[in-house]
């Protein structure tokens, strides 16, 4: 008997889904359906989904995080793949090595996405070559889970009551590299919030401080 297989698209455009939604059921065979970023966790226990595919070019980093997050801890048997993943931002925090399958660029076309889904209907992941190196780098660094220097800092300044901007200003870098910091803290120390960092920090900084 032929089983179905569900796949998920989250993603705020409407042509997008649409020309997905054309393709990848007769290209692939797949029962294909979609959600917004909010709309995700309320669909996504009404069927079996095998894959959840996240469109990052229309999707906060910050809440693509929570929503991975979320299939982590409660869909197991879920995988994910990110489509128009950033290559000028550094996001490798998205990516999990027991649910992400692979990512692709947003200069990727979709017959270069089409050809990269079907090596994962092969059970092969697929990954640009260079953040495939990058993630090979990084699980050597991050095998023990260590916070950086820099990640201390970040979490340092969170019991202060600073925000991500006032963090910035002081370490003199881009808001936007003081969320990648706390994304890739936030992993390491098992939270997936700004509260249950904080609340962890006021145990363990003693720990880590420097």
């Amino acid at each position: 008997m032929f089983k179905v297989v569900n796949w998920m698209i989250v993603s705020r455009s409407q042509m997008l889904v649409d020309l997905l939604e054309c393709r990848w059921p007769q290209e692939f065979l797949v029962n294909l359906s979609k959600a917004t970023p909010g709309e995700m966790a309320r669909k996504l226990p009404l069927k079996a989904v095998s894959m959840v595919v996240f469109d990052l070019s229309t999707i906060d980093l910050q809440q693509a995080y929570q929503l991975q997050r979320l299939v982590e801890r409660e869909y197991s048997h879920t995988h994910t793949v990110f489509i128009n993943f950033p290559k000028q931002v550094d996001a490798k925090f998205l990516i999990h090595p027991a649910t992400t399958l692979g990512a692709f660029y947003a200069e990727a076309s979709l017959a270069e996405i089409s050809s990269g889904f079907n090596e994962l209907l092969k059970g092969r992941s697929v990954f640009p070559q260079d953040l495939q190196q990058s993630m090979t780098c990084n699980d050597i660094d991050d095998d023990s889970e260590q916070l950086t220097i820099r990640e201390r800092e970040v979490l340092q300044a969170l019991l202060s009551g600073s925000t991500n901007l006032d963090i910035a200003n002081r370490l003199f870098v881009s808001e936007s590299t003081i969320k990648t910091h706390l994304y890739r803290a936030f992993r390491k120390i098992g939270v997936s919030s700004r509260g249950q960092a904080i609340a962890w920090a006021q145990t363990h900084m003693h720990e880590v401080r420097v």
